[in-house]
């Protein structure tokens, strides 16, 4: 394939725009905002779901607290109606005797309540303040999360910028180039990345590896409208003065 040696010479033009393409496609792949924002959800979703276990629990012993003061409530009524009772004194003698022993079994019974609903309402207090330190956990997470977001949008603000005018710059290039030569140049780049170099003495600009003399001596007898390749990686090797050929 032939070419006209300044058309070719743009080629290095193009290839300088499509690797800062590429290199705007990979850094948004790889944004270190990427990790953080996930390695930040998920650390959310695990304060969430503590912060969730703490207040079913807290449920769960606000109602198990409600039945225990139910329940006192309850003897204590039984209480007041026996010391009533006891009070009016028209029960017999054998009646005084098992109310009295009543209230002493209401008493012990009252007693175990009141201890247990104290336990209730301590484990409850513990509760409440795992719940408010994983709250605070849950608060300094979701910052956490929503700074690495707004780093994250920035950043790809800064990528948009810069390929929208890379972009632009191929699309005045690409006019510039023969049909042929340019899909010879978009098969390269699609096959290994790049698809025009320069060739700095012996060695290609696109995989840096030096040709032998052989490839050399064929480039130096190709005429300079002549499109040469790289023998190891296939790229249109563009010849300059920096050549030395």
């Amino acid at each position: 394939m032939k070419a006209d040696p300044a058309v070719q010479r743009q080629l290095l033009d193009l290839a300088k725009v499509d690797a800062e393409l590429s290199r705007v496609a990979h850094r948004r792949r790889t944004l270190p905002e990427l990790a953080e924002i996930d390695e930040a959800e998920k650390t959310l979703r695990k304060h969430r779901d503590t912060l969730v276990a703490s207040q079913t629990a807290i449920s769960d012993l606000d109602r198990e607290i409600a039945r225990q003061e139910k329940e006192i409530e309850s003897v204590r009524a039984r209480e007041e109606r026996d010391r009533k009772l006891l009070d009016s004194g028209t029960v017999s003698a054998k009646q005084m005797n098992d109310v009295q022993h009543e209230l002493e079994t209401l008493a012990r019974r009252q007693s175990a309540l009141e201890d247990d609903l104290l336990e209730l309402m301590e484990r409850r207090e513990a509760l409440e303040l795992d719940g408010q330190r994983t709250g605070a956990e849950v608060d300094k997470a979701e910052q956490e999360l929503a700074d690495a977001k707004r780093r994250r949008d920035e950043n790809v603000k800064d990528l948009d910028t810069t390929q929208a005018r890379r972009e632009e710059d191929r699309v005045k290039l690409v006019p510039r180039f023969p049909e042929n030569l340019l899909s010879m140049y978009e098969r390269v780049r699609e096959q290994k990345g790049i698809g025009a170099a320069l060739l700095r003495a012996r060695r290609c600009g696109a995989c840096q590896l030096e040709l032998d003399r052989n490839s050399i001596a064929e480039i130096k007898a190709a005429a300079e409208d002549e499109v040469v390749r790289c023998e190891n990686c296939g790229a249109i090797l563009v010849r300059t003065v920096e050549s030395g050929l």
